[in-house]
């Protein structure tokens, strides 16, 4: 080859191999690194995808932010502290082929996106918004093949969200401060969670209890024991008021006569299965049988739904769909992988043969599919050394709600049978599994067996014992987790993605503390609700916050302009602002007299308020500022040294636990409210490990 023609090659080679490395990259754009990592995998060298961390842009923290007298025109300034992030971001748009915004999908999601498009003076008439529910390798790929343009009306349902959040905090928080002290704050959610906590407290205290009695029987047959409850007398339903309306059957009875078996119903039952999780079921759910706080559950189903690495060739991938939805549908796709799942492990009588329709709930928007598995082949054990103790129970959880859904129902033959002599009723209820259903994939929603022995219409068998025993009605249960978010879905007020800060939000004021999972008010919160709700009746009120939700809700699918929503509510709250800052007086916590002295100087010691709650302090608060702890004693001895007193103590994180009081001398410590009976004399409970005291929270 000719010395010019080899020059020739070679630069052609040099230009070529220039060209490939200065190619400008396609710039995805989405909230979070891990995120990043997950889809930058599934669309290779020609994207290059980084995280905005969030929002980049929000409403000062200083001032109000809103110009209520220009149709309530929100003034958005940089978030403080992103100002590295949004320079790379700039810099990294400016050397992108194209940009494309890809944050959740929905209305938090929607309006990151055009915040983003703002601060980098994108085109607004090019499609460059990317929605996918999963986060999985075909689900992203085609997103990306049909880009849209940002959906102005979910942005405008964020913005007037969060400009009536601002207006009511804004305005009612500087009165907080003015009348009781600093640092409080009011919402519109959480106002309303407040006051239902606070209602139901106030149900329990005016609570009167009455008497009432049980009588039950245990009769044989053979060898066989038929369990039963006392129903009437002369096939009539009968109450048991007292102690003298059960001697009265009592001595109806003749131990030594045979009783005569009535009427037997012998019926086969079917249970079907519960739908697909949506956000607040999965969060009660996560609750109640995981013991997850929400702020925990979504957490857990954040990092799911992002990605997790499975090695093996398989990589970084989301396992679940996006976790913030109202809706319980799922896609034609995943019905038919799930049944087809359902076919190969178990069998075709275990898959649903056609679709059972169920009537979806008033006012959900049903933007996206439940929360379900992107692979319903990939279960949980399969995958079980991939992921943190957390994230396996919550999608053991997912996957088995899910996969139970498309099963048949579960059928229980059952028998009931009443139990008769001398014209006393008892009854008797027995069932077994005839076929297990959904329950092969659900085992926690299995019903238990109780099986009667065969019993035929004039049977006779014999009483062995009697159980009368006295109750009282037990007043309304205070609200765990589970239960506040559900009586908050079910009055319409707050929606999924608000319930896990709306909580968090009024335990971190000190408006209400937990104890025993369960929300009681402080004397703080309740000062704060009487004054909300006297001076700004709209803000605590159930039916007017859910009847502006729905509205909300209206302007998301562009049905209402989100500016007459505001307005309808802000003007006559403005007049309430108005009315308050003027005939609202301090109000002066004044502090007890704790009864003891202080142990450094001998002066009186007061009951104070604090951030954390209430704490014993000096009088001679600021000469001395010895403080202590207030513990509340529980009347039981400690069965570890039989020496201290049990007390009631709490965490850095407000939970309660209890432990001696000769601590540190005696490590006893539990979870569980210690009682006579989980606590006999000498042993410890397995709850009262120290280490799990310690690494629990």
């Amino acid at each position: 080859m000719a010395e010019s023609e080899k020059k020739k090659t070679t630069t052609t080679k040099k230009t070529k191999k220039t060209t490939t490395k200065t190619r400008k990259k396609n710039l995805v754009i989405v909230e979070s690194p891990s995120k990043a990592k997950t889809i930058e995998k599934y669309l290779g060298s020609t994207y290059k995808v980084i995280a905005s961390l969030g929002h980049v842009r929000d409403l000062p923290k200083s001032t109000l932010g809103v110009d209520v007298d220009n149709n309530y025109e929100p003034k958005y300034i940089n978030i403080r502290g992103k100002g590295d992030i949004i320079k790379g971001l700039r810099q990294a748009a400016k050397a992108a082929k194209n940009v494309y915004l890809a944050s959740d999908p929905d209305r938090e999601g929607e309006a990151i996106a055009w915040h983003l498009q703002h601060i980098l003076q994108l085109d607004d008439t090019a499609p460059n918004r990317v929605v996918f529910n999963e986060i999985t390798k075909d689900t992203v790929k085609n997103a990306f093949k049909t880009p849209r343009l940002i959906n102005q009306d979910l942005v405008d349902a964020q913005q007037a969200r969060r400009i009536l959040d601002r207006l009511v905090g804004y305005s009612i928080s500087p009165i907080l401060w003015k009348t009781v002290k600093r640092g409080l704050s009011a919402g519109r959610v959480q106002s309303v969670a407040l006051g239902l906590i606070i209602k139901r407290e106030k149900e329990i205290q005016s609570f009167e209890p009455e008497e009432y009695w049980t009588l039950d029987a245990v009769f044989k047959k053979g060898r066989s024991k038929i369990q039963s409850v006392f129903y009437g007398v002369d096939d009539k339903k009968q109450q048991l008021p007292d102690n003298d309306s059960v001697q009265d059957v009592l001595r109806r009875l003749n131990r030594n006569e045979p009783f005569e078996i009535g009427k037997v119903e012998a019926k086969e039952r079917k249970r079907n299965p519960q739908r697909p999780f949506t956000t607040s079921t999965l969060q009660q759910t996560a609750n109640t049988q995981l013991n997850f706080r929400t702020r925990k559950t979504m957490m857990a189903a954040q990092q799911l739904y992002e990605g997790i690495n499975l090695g093996r060739g398989i990589g970084q991938t989301g396992l679940i769909t996006y976790m913030r939805t109202d809706s319980t549908r799922i896609s034609e796709m995943a019905r038919h992988a799930a049944t087809q799942y359902i076919h190969e492990t178990w069998g075709e009588e275990y898959a649903q043969h056609r679709l059972v329709k169920q009537p979806s709930a008033e006012g959900i928007q049903d933007a996206h599919e439940a929360v379900r598995p992107t692979d319903v082949t990939r279960t949980p054990d399969s995958i079980k050394d991939k992921l943190t103790p957390d994230q396996f129970k919550l999608y053991s959880l997912i996957w088995s709600r899910f996969v139970a859904s498309q099963m048949t129902p579960e059928i229980l033959d059952t028998m009931a049978v009443t139990i008769t002599q001398n014209g006393v009723l008892f009854r008797a209820n027995g069932s077994k599994t005839k076929f297990p259903g959904f329950t092969k994939a659900y085992p926690a929603a299995k019903e238990k067996d109780n099986t009667l022995p065969h019993l035929e219409e004039g049977d006779q068998v014999k009483i062995e014992q009697t159980d009368p025993e006295q109750h009282f009605t037990q007043p309304p249960a205070r609200y765990s987790e589970a239960a506040l978010i559900k009586a908050l879905e079910e009055n319409g007020v707050g929606r999924p993605s608000t319930y896990a800060p709306t909580l968090e939000t009024i335990q971190k004021r000190n408006y209400v503390r937990l104890d025993a999972r369960k929300f009681v008010p402080t004397e703080l919160g309740e000062i704060v609700q009487t004054i909300v709700e006297e001076s700004f009746p709209d803000v605590t009120n159930t039916q007017f916050t859910a009847r502006i939700e729905h509205e909300l809700d209206e302007v998301e699918v562009g049905a209402k302009y989100w500016v007459p929503v505001i307005d309808e509510f802000f003007k006559p709250f403005s007049k309430e602002v108005e009315k308050a800052e003027t005939t609202l007086e301090k109000i002066i916590m004044h502090d007890e007299l704790a009864g003891i002295d202080c142990s450094v100087c001998g002066a009186p010691m007061l009951v104070k308020m604090g951030r954390y709650g209430k704490f014993y302090a000096c009088a001679r608060f600021p000469d001395c500022r010895h403080t202590e702890t207030i513990v509340k004693e529980i009347g039981l001895l400690c069965p570890k040294c039989h020496k201290g007193q049990i007390v009631e103590r709490k965490t850095k994180k407000q939970r309660t636990f209890y432990g001696c009081s000769r601590y540190p001398d005696c490590d006893f410590v539990s979870w569980e409210k210690p009682t006579d009976k989980t606590l006999p004399d000498g042993t410890t409970p397995k709850e009262n490990s120290k280490n799990q005291a310690k690494t629990t929270d």
